[in-house]
């Protein structure tokens, strides 16, 4: 027989979540929605402007620039330490990069809609749209980045380049955390340096000069 509990949880809505979340179906609607918060409320941030263009431009420029620190802080201490479900699910990432593990595809769009609303209540409100739009692109490049990564042989020499900071990572989960950009490693010190690099010639490693 089967257990009633078992079955009533299985079917209770974060149950539901947790199989969503899992499907091929949520990830590609994720980055649809994604995109399309963040085109949404640049527009809406670019309508509402009333301070010409180099302070919107800025105030792009800073809300990426903030995202950035985001994504490299969310990967670093919350994906890689300690016990947590986020770690868990990065945990299933590492174990297997083809599968699809992520946040419902309805949950960042609210998320990024909410932060606009609560940035208005301090803000202009064009300043407002364009910082919750920066960092909702900011969101959605990383999703596409990481997605694209994956599921991309590439062939040219900067595209490798590109793609390799983040493979390296999945065998050195200790560097590379910056997915869109490697700012961050740069600057906090956890950008990959390969052994040679890191240790410097001696004598006993050089060739007798012929």
């Amino acid at each position: 027989m089967t257990n009633p509990t078992a079955e009533s949880s299985e079917a209770s809505a974060p149950g539901l979540l947790a199989r969503l979340s899992v499907t091929r179906f949520n990830a590609n609607a994720g980055l649809v929605c994604d995109v399309g918060v963040g085109i949404a409320l640049f527009a809406a941030g670019i309508y509402t402007n009333r301070f010409g263009f180099l302070a919107p431009l800025a105030t792009v420029g800073f809300g990426l620039l903030v995202f950035s620190l985001i994504e490299y802080s969310f990967h670093r201490w919350l994906f890689h330490i300690g016990q947590s479900s986020m770690r868990e699910g990065h945990d299933k990432h590492h174990d297997d990069p083809h599968g699809y593990d992520a946040l419902p595809f309805f949950f960042p769009p609210i998320g990024m809609l909410l932060l606009a609303g609560l940035l208005d209540l301090f803000l202009p409100t064009s300043t407002a749209l364009l910082l919750a739009g920066s960092t909702a692109a900011g969101y959605a490049a990383y999703g596409v980045a990481h997605t694209i990564i994956h599921a991309i042989r590439f062939r040219s020499r900067a595209a490798v380049k590109w793609a390799s900071s983040h493979h390296i990572h999945h065998y050195h989960p200790d560097c590379n955390f910056g997915v869109t950009t490697p700012l961050w490693d740069i600057v906090l010190g956890t950008r990959y340096v390969p052994v040679r690099a890191r240790v410097p010639a001696t004598a006993s490693d050089e060739r007798p000069m012929g």
